[in-house]
């Protein structure tokens, strides 16, 4: 096992990451930029390591800066976490080469999954379902139109290289791929310099469903259940649950199988998470994460499964200690994520914490580097704090995060509580009849 670990992250995951290893008996390495220096997991963590100003390309995106910080507090391992450097194949691969290893997977399959039309084509043959749509990279309108007549409309033109809705754009008709495709494209370009975009056909009403994965390097793979998605603002995840309320146990095993199965003929090792759209009972492969997912917890909850002990064990080259069948499905949970913003603007507000007081009590778990006194810097995510709550049914889960919600008190800035507080009180919500569509209209309806 490792003695030390540098944690190439802020905020909550940071925090996450660091109290795995505390537990583990491994030392942590917190590296934090100019504006982080009062941060939660920077007092925490056994060493720190200043890695630049508060941009995030001058810190937290500073590959030699990392690299330099393990070097000097004698880190074995480099845990990523999720966004920043996370998914950047150049990094892991950097990592491996200055003789650390990288908590995660190997930077060929990083490579793989980050180019969307090589993961679909991977998924393809791995025996995956995949939404209708393009071979590859579209590099014309008059191919897009031809594409689109083909699988017919409304179709969606996607960024090959693109992730958080950026790149993204609807056709719903003849009329609109024009114009689509030309935005799509220059946004692409703009975003991840690279404008190369492809058409998929889009589903008028799916399901965000997404199946985390255990895989070490030894050929041992399980997968840890669904969690549902679908409550999105412009292709960001606000909340999330597990299990789904949309599918039975015979879909469950199935798509839980077919992911499984697919990610051992790949040769996959660490944690990962396939992303499906399900619709009138398919599903089909949007993408697959190679990293540790914000919404990790609710599966957490319900498997009692500690993910990034997991990954680190993983790391080590330990095996998986269970198989498929000694994972238990228990209950049910719910992540709120919980942002410094207006909760009816979504504009940012960063600032000074007040009072802070977190809600407690049987199944409540809050997942935040906040504390009185703290001031919340404006240069990253807005994102502060998750509030997970588990119950032994969906009804029981419900009704403790109602109550969770109403103890939690974020004084000094607005968040995004209110937002979930009129969420779980709508009667879709309630029933689980929801979409990846639904809170889009819930907002614009005045919801």
């Amino acid at each position: 096992m490792f003695d030390k670990v540098l944690i190439a992250n802020r905020g909550e995951i940071a925090l996450r990451i660091l109290r795995a290893c505390r537990e583990m008996g491994i030392k942590t390495v917190a590296v934090h930029s100019t504006a982080d220096e009062t941060a939660m997991h920077v007092r925490l963590a056994d060493e720190a390591v200043c890695i630049g100003p508060p941009p995030a390309r001058d810190s937290y995106l500073n590959i030699a800066a990392i690299l330099t910080a393990a070097q000097i507090s004698g880190a074995d391992a480099i845990h990523p976490g999720y966004g920043f450097l996370s998914e950047n194949a150049d990094f892991a691969r950097m990592v491996e080469e200055h003789g650390f290893v990288f908590i995660g997977p190997s930077h060929e399959h990083i490579t793989l999954m980050g180019d969307k039309i090589a993961a679909k084509d991977a998924a393809k043959k791995a025996g995956i379902p995949v939404v209708p749509g393009s071979d590859g990279g579209v590099p014309t309108i008059e191919e897009a139109h031809r594409v689109a007549a083909e699988i017919g409309y409304p179709v969606i033109v996607k960024a090959t290289a693109g992730g958080g809705g950026r790149g993204m754009k609807l056709a719903r008709t003849v009329a609109d791929l024009d114009v689509a495709f030309r935005t799509a494209r220059s946004e692409a370009e703009a975003a991840f310099g690279n404008g190369e975009v492809y058409i998929e056909k889009y589903l008028g009403k799916p399901r965000h469903i997404e199946i985390q994965i255990l895989a070490d390097q030894h050929g041992n793979v399980v997968h840890l259940g669904e969690r549902d998605c679908s409550l999105q603002r412009r292709h960001q995840k606000v909340l999330e649950e597990a299990p789904s309320p949309a599918l039975n146990a015979t879909q469950r095993d199935e798509i839980g199988r077919i992911a499984a199965e697919a990610v051992k003929k790949i040769g996959y090792r660490s944690a990962g998470t396939i992303e499906f759209l399900f619709e009138d009972g398919k599903f089909y492969f949007i993408e697959m994460n190679t990293r540790l997912q914000v919404e990790h917890p609710v599966t957490e909850a319900i498997t009692r499964i500690d993910l990034v002990r997991e990954m680190i064990r993983i790391a080590a080259g330990a095996p998986l200690g269970y198989t498929q069948e000694d994972i238990p499905f228990i209950g049910h949970a719910i992540e709120c994520r919980i942002n410094a913003e207006d909760p009816e603007t979504f504009m940012p507000c960063p600032g000074k914490v007040g009072l802070y007081h977190t809600p407690g009590g049987l199944g409540v778990r809050v997942d935040s580097g906040l504390y009185s006194g703290y001031t919340v810097p404006p240069h990253y995510d807005s994102m502060i704090a998750k509030l997970i709550v588990h119950g032994t049914n969906r009804n029981e889960c419900l009704m403790r995060l109602r109550r969770a919600l109403d103890e939690y008190v974020i004084d000094g800035l607005k968040t995004t509580i209110p937002l979930h507080q009129r969420l779980i009180a709508a009667a879709d919500v309630i029933d689980g009849n929801y979409d990846i569509h639904w809170l889009e209209k819930f907002m614009a309806e005045g919801g």
